[in-house]
């Protein structure tokens, strides 16, 4: 008896110094898989920060070196050192129904100081869900959020579970763009008393903003920048020169950037360069007075789930370009522009390589940060690969 229970504890042992092994060669194989891309301006080196991520959505890099980053379910997390931590606490209560869950973050621009930050998710209510924007501030430790308070809720709740959009795009003075989308009900992104299919602008207060088209009038409702957009899942603002600029879902073809501007629409779902799914023409083709056209369009659809513009000193030859991750297709598109800002070419990165490419963005060192939609899904740094003699 006694050397059958000797037995038995050397094989648990020996299990666990396996899993304890295998556990640790995973984590320095992920600290050390690297890998090497050509590109038409620079050779690209993709590194994995982490992996194991479940559906991320959205990263933020903070100013002390570690990484925000949402999961769709729910779950916001810090990656530092290629390690994943433990769920943040005080994130608001999201309703994972089909496409929403915890969607966006944006760091506000004092972060540094006030730890203050803002998140896009989707919220319960009466009639449904809808698109909900939150703000709170990160602990020093960076373990919870703080003093969380909803500043925004749709308006109209629905059943329907997809096309919540929605980023943040924070402006120089304080204040939030944000998408949503049409929640599957086309027909409300032609309606200015409704906040689906629209671009959002408020103050950091929830307030509207003071620029916004309706506001002191009863045409539309007050929070209201734009409207007749799709699903506009990517949102972002050009450091350089303050260009609002979007990237829209289509349904058959028809994916778009756009420069949202105030009170214009933008034809969703009247005027399309796409198709419906059921293959029939939209109502007033392509092109149509009073419906602004896109700056750019893909057809078929890529399924572009964020955009930003590379202001970097890592790839001074992208400077002013638009890289917009796709889903789809699984890849990174590199838009250049003229000095007009029309767009004249595209290169497409990482083409199938990477998988489903969910979250874009150009961190401090003018890196690239990528998100992989996916269960098992990971935060990529793509950087440029050191000359050789």
């Amino acid at each position: 008896m006694r050397q059958e229970k000797q037995r038995l504890k050397t094989t648990l042992m020996r299990a666990t110094a396996a899993l304890f092994l295998a556990a640790t060669l995973a984590a320095a194989s992920a600290e050390a898989e690297t890998r090497e891309f050509p590109s038409k301006k620079a050779t690209l080196i993709v590194e994995t920060l982490a992996t194991g991520l479940n559906q991320p959505w959205s990263v933020e890099a903070l100013p002390d070196g570690a990484y925000l980053v949402s999961e769709k379910g729910g779950t916001l997390r810090l990656v530092r050192g290629h390690q994943i931590s433990a769920p943040i606490s005080g994130v608001p209560e999201v309703a994972t129904t089909g496409q929403g869950g915890l969607l966006d973050i944006a760091l506000a621009p004092d972060f540094a100081t006030s730890r203050i930050l803002y998140l896009t998710y989707s919220a319960r209510g009466d009639g449904g869900s809808g698109t909900a924007l939150a703000k709170a501030k990160l602990s020093a430790d960076g373990t919870r959020l703080e003093d969380t308070t909803r500043l925004f809720l749709m308006s109209r709740l629905t059943p329907r579970g997809q096309h919540f959009g929605s980023r943040i795009a924070v402006a120089e003075d304080g204040s939030l763009f944000f998408g949503i989308g049409d929640r599957g009900e086309g027909e409300r992104a032609q309606d200015p008393r409704d906040h689906a299919g629209a671009i959002l602008h408020i103050n950091p207060d929830g307030s509207p903003h003071a620029d916004n088209p309706f506001l002191g009038t009863t045409a539309g409702l007050a929070e209201i920048w734009s409207k007749g957009h799709r699903n506009p899942q990517g949102l972002t603002i050009d450091p350089k020169d303050g260009t609002l600029l979007s990237a829209e879902h289509g349904a058959r073809g028809g994916d778009e950037i756009n420069n949202p501007q105030p009170g214009r629409n933008y034809g969703w779902p009247l005027v399309s360069f796409g198709r419906h799914y059921s293959g029939a023409e939209f109502d007033l083709g392509s092109a149509a007075k009073g419906y602004e056209p896109p700056l750019y369009y893909w057809d078929p659809s890529i399924a572009p789930g964020a955009i930003a513009v590379y202001r970097g000193a890592m790839f001074p030859e992208w400077d002013g370009n638009l890289i917009v991750g796709a889903l789809k297709y699984q890849l990174v598109a590199r838009l250049e522009r003229d000095e007009s800002g029309a767009i004249i070419s595209e290169e497409r990165l990482f083409d199938g390589e990477l998988g489903r490419i969910r979250d874009v963005v150009v961190a401090p060192d003018g890196a690239l940060l990528l998100l992989t939609d996916d269960p098992q899904g990971s935060l990529l740094r793509v950087s440029r690969a050191t000359a050789t003699d």
